[in-house]
């Protein structure tokens, strides 16, 4: 490995801080272990392994973390992209789910099987991705400590891309110093032997430690146990002393007289056994005792209740659930466990430990395994999905049927349904007038049909008819170029006959001019130019990209032009729907963008309506 790898193979370790940061926080530092001062096999001996608390509220929180599904993005704007991510960085709530949903769409495009979803939907062949997250989140809840080991090939053009993920014991990890210009140099697996991990394979996602001592113990995340070890120490008393209690049950006490002869062991079982036939069983309960003698009782022990052994571990209970933010009523904890506040309880689960645990995570799989399949790509939960969270259906329909400003493909995005790609009426906006298009439409007109008159024979309407003969040829030009859906390179040049006579004396005919297509067209072709200046489309004819640089404008059309318009959008027609191929890179289709910088389907039914009634008049 040459100097320029060496350097490179330096800064990519995700573990390297700056020198004077080193020299003030990593005084003592070492070329050595940095040892851990938690004691972690204690957490999961003494927690997970024989604590039913701890071990019920890990399995709660891991199996509900991997019901929410991953996604795969492309982000496409990142100013949108950071919005979005502080907003699901909080606490989610109800409100902000409708407003996340809009941020994703902006910001992000949703890929499909990528290299990054082959390798998280099987990270390993003995794991799925279910068991894969479960492991992150279950050694993180216990150690404060997650360790996910990446293995990929060392040569070729796959260099760099994991192709195996591991889960690696918390326990059983130690990092390893290169002194101040490397405080984590490597990680070593202390199991069976010895094993060594460089530290750019590894992805270690840390609890907060506020322990800094200048060795690099700070290196560790601590573990939510260290300050609960006296909760979970309490409750793990508690129930021993229940099972020793049950197990060496004895008798309750010692009856006996005060007189100075006393009874002997005859007269003492005499006394039993009368006592027993006499005042034992459902018949003598509330019976009075009369005794002859003076007689005193001898306590042995006191009783579960005495002991307050319930009370103390009901009370260790609330406190490990507060330790991770998890509801006592998730416990099956029958004081509180009204449906009201169950409801209730399973959404503060999610806002305040499954969600911050998966966030903790996104965040740094977006840091150390995102970037190897590509710089704009991350993953993302898909926190929208969680029906705890979601509004009341009924709720949710009488505010999406109110929020006319919304397209009716948002409204489905924000209830689940996901876009409908296939009618581009539903990109369209309706007021609240019986769900007319706010789209200028024929039905908003006086009179649509009665066209506004241009003087005749001025040069500028003779521009205008040698323009719209200048559009079919372009256009022919550029559609022979196109690939999909056999996109018909025969545009019908319907221009004026006189305009094409050979001795070039056009009779000028009378211009009418449009300004109400529908406002879907200008939606059109406004994210057509919008993709070029994301993605940098290339092609397409200079006369499609003023057409839609109108119709952005909403400037009038004539005759002719719309002619132009409908012969195009007629013969493209099948344009209309994105190719199969192209599903999650729409803007690589060549036939989609063309069909839609002519203002695509809205544009086409209107233009048609618009046709067959001057036809018929």
């Amino acid at each position: 490995m040459g100097l320029i790898d060496n350097l490179r193979a330096l800064f990519k370790n995700s573990q390297n801080t700056n020198e004077q940061y080193n020299r003030a926080v990593y005084n003592w530092l070492g070329q050595s272990v940095v040892w851990n001062s938690e004691n972690d096999d204690t957490y999961i001996d003494k927690g997970y392994r024989q604590n039913a608390t701890i071990y019920s509220i890990i399995n709660l929180v891991t199996k509900t973390a991997s019901s929410i599904p991953l996604m795969v993005y492309e982000k496409v704007r990142e100013s949108s992209y950071q919005k979005y991510r502080n907003m699901t960085s909080g606490i989610i709530t109800k409100e902000s789910i409708l407003q996340s949903k809009l941020l994703r769409k902006e910001a992000l495009v949703e890929l499909e099987d990528t290299e990054l979803h082959k390798l998280l939907e099987r990270p390993n062949p003995a794991q799925s991705f279910s068991s894969f997250l479960q492991e992150i989140i279950a050694f993180g809840m216990l150690t404060g400590n997650r360790y996910v080991y990446g293995i990929g090939p060392d040569t070729g053009v796959n260099l760099g891309k994991f192709k195996e993920l591991y889960v690696l014991p918390s326990q059983k990890m130690e990092i390893v110093s290169g002194g101040l210009m490397q405080p984590v140099k490597e990680y070593t697996l202390q199991y069976n032997g010895e094993y060594k991990i460089p530290a750019d394979a590894v992805c270690h996602i840390k609890d907060f430690n506020p322990y800094f001592d200048g060795s690099g113990s700070n290196l560790y995340g601590q573990s939510p146990l260290k300050a609960g070890l006296r909760s979970l120490t309490t409750n793990n008393e508690a129930v021993q002393t229940g099972v020793k209690y049950l197990q060496n049950q004895t008798a309750r006490g010692i009856l006996t007289t005060q007189e100075e002869d006393g009874i002997n062991e005859v007269q003492a079982q005499q006394l039993k056994d009368k006592f027993r036939q006499a005042h034992q069983g459902s018949n003598n309960a509330g019976d009075i005792l009369i005794s002859p003698k003076k007689m005193s009782w001898v306590n042995f022990g006191l009783s579960a209740t005495d002991l307050s052994l319930i009370e103390q571990y009901n009370a260790s209970v609330k406190d490990l659930c507060n330790i991770y933010n998890v509801p006592v009523q998730m416990l099956n904890n029958t004081d509180s466990a009204t449906y009201n506040n169950m409801k209730e309880a399973k959404k503060a689960l999610y806002q305040q430990c499954v969600i911050p645990q998966l966030i903790n995570i996104r965040d740094e799989f977006n840091r150390w395994l995102a970037p190897k399949f590509g710089d704009k790509i991350c993953i993302d939960f898909d926190f929208t999905s969680i029906p705890e969270l979601q509004e009341e259906t009924e709720k949710l329909v009488d505010q999406m049927a109110k929020s006319w400003w919304l397209t009716p493909n948002e409204k489905r995005e924000a209830m689940s349904f996901g876009v409908d790609s296939e009618s581009e009426a539903l990109n369209d906006y309706y007021i609240p007038a019986n769900l007319i298009p706010a789209n200028g439409s024929d039905i908003n007109l006086v009179n649509p049909t009665l066209p506004v008159e241009v003087e005749e024979e001025t040069p500028a309407e003779e521009k205008e008819a040698i323009l719209a003969h200048e559009v079919y040829e372009q256009t022919d030009e550029y559609v022979k170029g196109l690939k999909h859906s056999e996109v018909s390179a025969n545009v019908p040049k319907n221009v004026p006959a006189d305009v094409s006579q050979p001795d070039g004396q056009a009779e000028i005919l009378k211009q009418e001019n449009y300004d109400t297509y529908p406002q879907g067209a200008t939606n059109n072709a406004k994210r057509m130019i919008a993709w070029k200046e994301k993605h940098d489309i290339k092609g397409g004819s200079d006369i499609s990209w003023t057409t839609a640089s109108q119709l952005s404008k909403r400037e009038a059309l004539s005759v002719e032009t719309l002619k132009s318009v409908k012969s195009f959008l007629d013969k493209n027609k099948e344009n209309a729907k994105i190719d199969p191929d192209f599903k999650g890179t729409p803007y690589k289709d060549k036939g989609y963008i063309a069909y839609n910088l002519w203002g695509g389907e809205s544009m086409r039914t209107w233009v048609n309506r618009l046709f067959d009634r001057l036809d018929n008049e």
